[in-house]
């Protein structure tokens, strides 16, 4: 018994062994027909008896020429695909939430002027320092400016002009500030920045904020606005309004299918 990848089943037994299951039963699920032989090769990956397992609190976990892993309850942890540049959690939400909103952008195109200023959630506050923003070109300036204006303010520039407030105007904005951003958050990051403080000379008075807080409120109000968004067009009549999340966005990526 054991065929196939022994150590994934080994692992599996190792973690029900932690769960307080008996030797035989981690045995007999590992597919051994004989506690002795699953014994012996649980030992010879461990280092210790079954028997002894739980008790010493070790990892199930075991090393895999391969990457393939046992996962619990019962699957597999794969490796990821080879890549000149992986992606951590920052890369994945910064880049998921920039193609999103450009998606919204896109669709948001297809609508007249008196669809995008028609006031649909009259009395909509994200947040209260900036007030109501009740239709969806407000919407769509906010994410765009939300973004804008913490780039600048972490850069040290001037708050950026909230002009042009057209659907093809807040494209070109995004699209300028987007790679801005992106290079501000790899920064943070690389240099482990995220709890630094800085002081806003934007704010009257100015204030001091760390670099993390300012990169989640970003991208917390951005998904605030963008599901509200996402209801917003459907009410508006536009179809296959953009809802992918990071993980299909993801698949998407892979596939070749985003940009």
């Amino acid at each position: 018994a054991g065929g196939f990848g022994g150590g994934l089943f080994v692992g599996g037994a190792a973690w029900r062994l932690g769960r307080g299951a008996s030797v035989t039963e981690a045995a007999l699920e590992a597919g051994y027909d004989a506690v002795e032989a699953f014994s012996r090769a649980f030992t010879r990956a461990y280092g210790v008896p079954p028997s002894r397992f739980a008790a010493e609190r070790r990892d199930f976990r075991l090393a895999a020429p391969n990457g393939i892993h046992f996962h619990p309850p019962g699957g597999l942890l794969l490796p990821g695909p080879a890549r000149s540049r992986t992606m951590d959690l920052s890369d994945r939400l910064v880049q998921h939430e920039h193609w999103h909103v450009s998606r919204l952008l896109e669709q948001a195109a297809t609508l007249p002027d008196e669809a995008l200023d028609r006031p649909v959630r009259p009395g909509l506050v994200v947040h209260e320092f900036e007030g109501p923003e009740p239709d969806l070109r407000t919407m769509l300036e906010r994410i765009v400016f939300t973004k804008e204006v913490w780039t600048a303010a972490i850069g040290g520039r001037d708050i950026p002009p909230r002009e042009p407030r057209t659907i093809a105007g807040l494209r070109a904005r995004w699209e300028a500030v987007g790679p801005q951003f992106t290079a501000l958050v790899r920064r943070i990051r690389d240099r482990n920045e995220w709890d630094d403080a800085f002081v806003d000379a934007l704010c009257t008075p100015p204030e001091s904020f760390t670099f993390g807080s300012v990169i989640a409120h970003i991208l917390l109000v951005s998904a605030i606005r963008r599901q509200t968004v996402i209801g917003v067009l459907r009410e508006l009549g536009v179809e296959n309004v953009e809802t992918r999340d990071p993980i299909e966005w993801e698949r998407l990526l892979a596939s070749g299918g985003a940009s």
